[in-house]
């Protein structure tokens, strides 16, 4: 089994894989492209994000300043949009669903560490999938953890840190993050 499967699998990997750096460094070099295409040029940039992520809607809307590990692992839904600063670690795969609305300076993060000291100071690392439903809305500033799926409908407050799965059709906020109150959809 290479790497990059153990990593998409969530099994212990070697993220030093030359295979996993070479996939890194495209991303990066992705994202540059992407950075320094004006705003107004908005078809060349989807056409670039199209080429960085695994599957996208035809119409999205994503921001300067996005950040991410791979984007092979990224599944951009139709009409999601994310805002100024948004950060990406998708080691494992991230789906995005339809209208999601992501405010400035969300972070989803994948990857994670193993909590021994000698496993972790072995350099491997895992992940665990994250995904997002439709008509998600998730504030600015809010961090979205390890094997977490928010259900549709659900709004996250700012600064929220989600460490566990929402429930659809709530709002909900803190750290960590909890439901506040249920919403009429």
């Amino acid at each position: 089994m290479t790497e990059r499967e153990k990593m998409i699998q969530g099994l212990l990997y070697d993220p030093m894989d030359k295979e996993l750096i070479k996939g890194r460094l495209n991303a990066r070099a992705l994202l540059r492209k992407i950075e320094e295409i004006p705003q107004d040029k908005e078809r060349q940039r989807r056409h670039l994000f199209k080429e960085l992520f695994a599957e996208t809607g035809e119409r999205f809307y994503i921001e300067n300043s996005f950040k991410c590990d791979y984007g092979y692992n990224i599944y951009w839904g139709e009409d999601a949009y994310a805002n100024f600063g948004c950060t990406i670690l998708d080691v494992a795969p991230v789906h995005i669903g339809e209208n999601v609305m992501l405010a400035p300076s969300v972070m989803i993060m994948t990857a994670t560490h193993p909590l021994e000291a000698k496993a972790r100071n072995s350099g491997k690392e895992y992940a665990k999938p994250i995904t997002i439903g439709d008509n998600v809305w998730i504030g600015a500033g809010a961090i979205v953890n390890p094997g977490v799926t928010i259900g549709e409908n659900s709004v996250i407050g700012s600064g929220a840190v989600v460490t566990k799965d929402v429930v659809p059709n709530v709002f909900a906020a803190g750290n960590p993050c909890r439901v506040i109150k249920s919403i009429a959809n």
